[in-house]
């Protein structure tokens, strides 16, 4: 399953099951669940613990993140927050992902190929995922 981002959060992409008994034939019409109700609780099961902003959202549009790399990423944001960080650096597999610990918000993100030559200020750790 992998994720697309819409309005800074990050929403699975993918079929959504109904619960086991959504399909039985025997239930009242007031007992059936309507696709909304299905649609929310599958969004909140996966919703994760930051947001992801306007910026790093078009930034890593190209990108297909799986749910491990979304937990991986959420798993930096706590490793950073243990550890009393405010601004932060996480590297994950090629690209540098710029983060505020303290809004809990993915701020941008720079690919290996364009990070060339750039300076990150304001930050106070690295995180290595």
């Amino acid at each position: 399953m992998g994720f697309r981002v819409i309005n800074g959060r990050a929403y699975p992409v993918g079929n959504f099951q109904l619960p086991e008994d959504a399909g039985a034939s025997n239930l009242n019409k007031k007992d059936k669940l309507n696709f909304n109700d299905v649609l929310k609780n599958e969004i909140t099961k996966t919703q994760s613990d930051y947001t992801i902003s306007k910026h790093a959202a078009e930034r890593l549009s190209g990108l297909n993140f799986t749910s491990e790399d979304m937990k991986a990423i959420g798993r930096g944001f706590k490793l950073a927050e243990n550890k009393g960080s405010r601004n932060s650096v996480m590297l994950y597999k090629d690209v540098a992902l710029i983060a505020s610990i303290e809004n809990k918000t993915l701020i941008t993100a720079v690919e290996k190929e364009r990070s060339k030559e750039n300076i990150f200020t304001n930050v106070d750790s690295v995180v290595l995922l």
